[in-house]
């Protein structure tokens, strides 16, 4: 199965982003072809060396993985 996901929304502030990459992450341990697009605020998600809020996971991070 192939997917793909567009995520929009920033990356602190709001948990749309990371429950982007969980599911990508999830559909992929399942083994999805899944391909992650990252537009608008979102492409801060794969910024390096983010400072992430008190809280909050690292969207970098996951994007890595």
């Amino acid at each position: 199965m192939k997917t793909l996901l567009i995520l929009n929304d920033p990356p602190y502030g709001t948990e749309r982003s990371f429950n982007g990459l969980r599911l990508a992450k999830a559909l992929a341990g399942k083994g999805a072809e899944v391909t992650v697009f990252l537009m608008a605020d979102a492409v801060a998600c794969a910024k390096a060396g983010q400072k992430v809020p008190q809280g909050y996971y690292n969207l970098e991070l996951m994007t890595k993985a």
